[in-house]
């Protein structure tokens, strides 16, 4: 198999929400707090909803915090950044979704001290033996070959 990374090669899930949900109900200092406040989340396209992960100085916290809005992750991201926006609740997304909203100053970060980092995605395919073996020839045949070169 070959590898070819597509995207940022470090990202973070950044949390985030509007300054006026935080006059209204508070920062979040640790990732329990979180327990109290109104999240929104998105569940995989399996439908399972899992926790929020947090991480900092190698002590884990996994959160399950509750939510008035819950998403497809992906197809409707969108809409929970514009309900966070809005002042609906604390979002949980990759960092380069949210770049924008937070550098525009339309979310604050929070938490960032906690933010996960992991390696950015990859492409997967399988490499050129495999496509020899799937083709039934060598990508090196004279008959795939440039005039002039022997083999």
């Amino acid at each position: 198999m070959i590898a070819v990374p597509i995207g940022p090669r470090v990202q973070r899930f950044t949390t985030a929400a509007a300054s006026a949900y935080l006059a209204r109900r508070g920062r979040p200092e640790h990732p329990r707090d979180l327990l109290g406040h109104a999240c929104l989340r998105g569940p995989f396209s399996s439908g399972a909803v899992t926790p929020w992960e947090f991480e900092r100085d190698g002590e884990v916290v996994l959160v399950d915090p509750p939510g008035p809005l819950i998403v497809q992750a992906g197809t409707a991201a969108d809409l929970a950044v514009d309900a966070a926006i809005a002042g609906s609740g604390v979002i949980c997304l990759f960092e380069d979704w949210l770049r924008p909203h937070l550098d525009s100053g339309a979310l604050e970060p929070i938490l960032e001290p906690w933010w996960q980092r992991f390696s950015g995605p990859f492409l997967y395919y399988p490499g050129h033996a495999a496509c020899r073996r799937h083709c039934g020839r060598s990508s090196t045949s004279s008959r795939h070959r440039p005039a002039g070169l022997d083999g």
